[in-house]
């Protein structure tokens, strides 16, 4: 079971009144609620509690948590207003009433739950203070935290969506998503931080996991089938590919386009297409440095009959292919 709360909160009574954080709720249940083919991801939690409250937000938090093992993942997400106690040294979040909810509190709930994946994702001022090691000792196995702010800024609100969040949102549609299609917490983090770049405000992340669990799965940016055939076309992850000019599928009898022996062959163009697929993505690359710069891509590496090879990281997606895990 993959359970979220989710909660965004643009009304108080005693502090500013916020814009974003509602659509911000609103945008994450939309995109945690369902994979991008359409089939179920998380349940979102109807909350049976008034959540405008410390007593009602805090007591579906700990019902959010309150799982066994075979809750593969609890998620909270919360877009609202957050603040720091310098009396106390720790930050906390608030709902309508205004009266603190702290972040010791809250790990105090996710630390000790049983759910096997315990996620914590705060847009927030002062999100990065949850799980400082000056309120609360290690995170126990199986918490991340993903906050939009360290301890010491603010998290800026939006007309729409709150900046973290709508990096955040663009991430869980596939920004982050790696060549499988997996949107991973840690794949979030880094691509948040990259996006905000030196923008005052700086997304904190925290993990305590062996394994990085997808959050979502969005549409890939290349087919797996293709991915599964780089061992089928590279034996070892050191080979090259040979290649001629029967690869290239415009190299036919009176085509415009540049024509030569021996001529296109419809097995290898199909072959050629994939590896074209791979090339695009950073997988592939044509092994002609003996050409022109100008030169030195799939097309002409097919034509000057020379060979295409892995690059680093298509020799971790061939590892990947090889033992099974794409």
């Amino acid at each position: 079971m993959r359970k979220a709360l989710i909660v965004g909160i643009n009304n108080y009574h005693k502090a500013t009144q916020l814009n974003g954080c509602e659509n911000d709720a609103t945008g994450v249940t939309e995109l945690l609620g369902l994979h991008s083919d359409g089939r179920r991801n998380f349940t979102i939690i109807q909350p049976k509690r008034d959540i405008t409250t410390k007593g009602g937000l805090f007591d579906e938090i700990k019902t959010l948590f309150d799982g066994n093992t075979e809750t593969e993942v609890a998620l909270l997400y919360f877009s609202g207003h957050g603040g720091y106690d310098s009396s106390v040294n720790d930050g906390y979040i608030v709902a309508t009433d205004c009266v603190p909810i702290y972040m010791r509190e809250i790990l105090d709930v996710v630390n000790p739950s049983k759910c096997r994946n315990r996620i914590v994702i705060l847009d927030c001022c002062h999100a990065g203070a949850m799980g400082n090691i000056t309120s609360i000792a290690a995170l126990n196995e199986g918490v991340t935290i993903l906050s939009a702010s360290k301890s010491d800024e603010s998290s800026f609100d939006g007309p729409e969506h709150g900046v973290f969040t709508s990096l955040l949102l663009d991430a869980l549609k596939g920004g982050a998503a790696d060549l499988t299609g997996h949107v991973t917490a840690g794949g979030v983090y880094a691509y948040i931080d990259k996006a905000l770049g030196p923008c005052g405000q700086r997304p904190v992340f925290k993990t305590n996991t062996a394994q990085f669990l997808p959050l979502r799965e969005a549409e890939p940016p290349i087919d797996r089938n293709i991915l599964r055939k780089l061992s089928n076309y590279f034996p070892n992850s050191e080979d090259n590919y040979q290649l001629d000019p029967s690869f290239e599928f415009t190299n036919i009898i009176g085509s415009v386009h540049r024509n030569q022996e021996p001529y296109a062959l419809d097995r290898n163009v199909a072959i050629f297409k994939d590896l074209q697929a791979l090339n695009r993505v950073g997988l592939v690359s044509p092994n002609c440095d003996d050409l022109p710069i100008e030169e030195r891509h799939m097309y002409f590496a097919a034509m000057e009959s020379k060979s295409c090879k892995l690059t680093p990281i298509g020799r971790f997606y061939w590892q990947l292919a090889s033992d099974n895990k794409i």
